[in-house]
């Protein structure tokens, strides 16, 4: 069963179900069912005034659906927006072994290293960009996940520019567009849940990451491997750079928004 290369999907299966197991456990689906109070109350951190947004328990799932998922155009920008990121984050993983191999002339090992460090890269830079939103930006999402995204297509042009006789250069623009890729994946997801109520905040998640991993998962591999077999791989990059913008623009599309709704809760809290 270990003895060859498919141990490496057994072991990571099996890993991911034990973890299943604890969770299923020892998770509880909010404090009040283990008798604390709601996190806002017990931190006095209430979210932000979001219009039209108020808890309503008494409506049915299909009702939540309608009124604050499919008539909330801040989420559909938001969903959209996701589409693109997912496109860079999964064109780029996903390609990158054999683009490096094929253009870059990496060895087998050099491009497993890569792919290696692109992943491990989004660990501190998702925890930065919460950070960064958390306490810079007063928990605004958007200008964060803009910065990040443009700082992604700075290093997606540099991966693809960069001579192939420079593997340094390389890996840093890899690990780069690794370590910036995901704040913007993370933070979408978590200004979803600010668009919506909590009882909503379920559905808002899996419709973001709906479109994300539909959209934008299987365009990256379905799109670019037709445009690489057709007209190269310069059609691939021009085609992560434009992802690039429009995820720029689908976002900056609820900054405004953000803003009013941050200034509404600091005009609320100077009045208290």
């Amino acid at each position: 069963l270990f003895n060859d290369w498919h141990a490496k999907f057994y072991l990571p299966g099996m890993i991911a179900v034990f973890i299943a197991g604890i969770i299923y456990i020892t998770l509880r689906d909010r404090p009040g069912v283990v008798g604390l109070p709601p996190i806002e109350e017990y931190k006095d951190d209430y979210p932000e005034v979001i219009e039209g947004v108020n808890q309503d328990i008494s409506i049915s799932a299909k009702e939540i659906f309608v009124k604050y998922i499919f008539k909330n155009r801040l989420l559909w920008f938001i969903a959209i927006a996701n589409i693109f990121v997912y496109l860079v984050r999964y064109g780029v993983l996903d390609w990158a072994p054999t683009y490096l191999k094929e253009v870059k002339s990496f060895s087998l090992e050099e491009s497993g290293w890569a792919y290696f460090l692109y992943e491990w890269a989004g660990i501190p830079g998702t925890i930065i960009a919460g950070i960064v939103s958390d306490k810079w930006f007063k928990g605004k999402r958007a200008p964060v996940s803009i910065i990040y995204m443009v700082l992604v297509l700075i290093s997606v042009v540099i991966y693809w520019k960069n001579p192939p006789e420079n593997p340094l250069i390389d890996n840093i623009a890899l690990v780069a567009i690794g370590f910036l890729i995901y704040g913007p994946v993370m933070l979408i997801g978590v200004q979803a849940l600010d668009l919506v109520p909590k009882n909503a905040a379920g559905t808002a998640a899996g419709f973001t990451g709906l479109f994300g991993y539909l959209g934008g998962a299987l365009t990256a591999n379905i799109a670019m491997g037709y445009l690489i077999d057709n007209y190269g791989w310069g059609s691939s990059f021009w085609l992560l750079i434009i992802a690039c913008i429009l995820s720029i623009i689908f976002i900056g599309f609820t900054w405004t928004i953000e803003n009013t709704n941050h200034n509404l809760k600091e005009m609320k809290n100077e009045n208290m």
